[in-house]
């Protein structure tokens, strides 16, 4: 048997899978039906347990075409079952296999239902993954005084700087934690693309001369970047396109004067109803977040919100009111899910081109 052990003393009982490593972490539900390969290796998850609300995952097993980072941050995995005998022609290895090769452990056999149903009550808990629940009343206060996630952008990020060849548009890729699968789309645009640490200066990014920059995804609270990371952005949105995602999203909002915030249990998965506000037009998206922009918080002189959440009316896009800057909470990349808003890469494209346009009209 193995355990999860939560901060408010409850235990759930399972069968273990994957690693015999004993874990701590943020214990967060995804909604998707399909994907448990690129959500393990999504670094936004850094950290954390994660839950799989689908009964069954691990059918069609582990291919190395669809990771998302060599060498994910997820501490755990959960589930109601998974599958003894998956097969799929693209298949290299199983779920448990690949879970005990990265020393991650695995849970199945609970019942994911009731938890999530615990969660949407009382909101996120840290957890444990435990081989024994004899010592639980200790771990769960060991639990609630420990701060778990804290620095999750700094493991995430790549350390060193790394080209991803193109011949179109230089772009400069700011790395909190980056899903491959933007890269790809940038790729598929046929970008030049240079990723950097979350730390790099706008000093460091103009010197490369940029067409554009993007703001990739990440883990961890958005406000740990307040301070050179906000400083950056507001110095390079006022010289290059900028477009944010997810954490990048986030970070520059804070950098234009907003605030964020920690939500009740985030929104993860790929079935997220999203309103752009100028069309009207609702889009089905893909999200990875616990944290969110606070509406109240945006100075209307800087920003403007541009898509909402249809469910619950959070912002989940901003746009510069003064510079070619925008960002988006959810995933327009969408690997997996729907790809309703992968257009707007290519909106940001536009804005380089027109950009590159005036420049030499100038």
């Amino acid at each position: 048997m193995r355990y999860l052990i939560l901060e408010d003393g409850s235990i759930y009982a399972g069968e273990g899978f994957g690693s015999n490593k004993e874990t701590l972490g943020e214990v967060v539900f995804t909604t998707g039906m399909t994907g448990y390969q690129e959500a393990i290796t999504d670094q936004s998850y850094a950290n954390q347990i994660l839950v799989f609300t689908n009964p069954l995952i691990g059918n069609y097993g582990i291919t190395l075409a669809d990771y998302e980072s060599l060498e994910p941050g997820i501490k755990g995995v959960i589930c109601h079952q998974v599958a003894n005998h998956p097969t799929n022609w693209r298949m290299q290895t199983t779920l448990p296999k690949f879970l005990d090769h990265l020393g991650i452990p695995g849970i199945q056999g609970i019942d994911t239902r009731a938890w999530v149903k615990k969660i949407r009550v009382h909101g996120t808990l840290r957890g444990k993954i435990a081989n024994s629940k004899e010592d639980a009343e200790k771990v769960a206060q060991e639990l609630t005084a420990k701060d778990i996630t804290r620095g999750t952008i700094q493991q995430a990020s790549t350390k060193m700087p790394y080209p991803v060849p193109g011949s179109k548009r230089n772009i400069v890729v700011v790395d909190f934690g980056i899903k491959h699968s933007i890269l790809r789309e940038l790729s598929k645009r046929d970008c030049n693309c240079i990723v950097l640490p979350y730390t790099a200066t706008a000093e460091e990014i103009l010197s490369l001369y940029p067409d554009g920059v993007l703001l990739s995804n990440g883990p961890g609270d958005p406000e740990e970047m307040v301070g050179a990371t906000t400083e950056m952005i507001r110095e390079v949105e006022k010289r290059v396109p900028l477009m944010g995602i997810c954490m990048g999203h986030q970070v520059f909002a804070l950098a234009n004067g907003a605030k964020t915030y920690k939500m009740k249990f985030g929104h993860r998965g790929f079935n997220h109803p999203v309103q752009e506000i100028a069309t009207g037009n609702i889009g089905f998206t893909a999200q990875n977040h616990g944290y969110a922009v606070d509406k109240n918080s945006i100075d209307k002189d800087n920003l403007m919100i541009t898509h909402v959440e249809v469910n619950d009316g959070t912002v989940e896009g901003l746009k510069h009111k003064k510079y070619p800057a925008f960002s988006v909470q959810f995933h327009p990349d969408a690997t997996p899910g729907p790809h309703d808003e992968d257009s707007l890469f290519d909106y940001f494209m536009q804005m380089i081109d027109q950009r590159k346009d005036a420049k030499r009209h100038a």
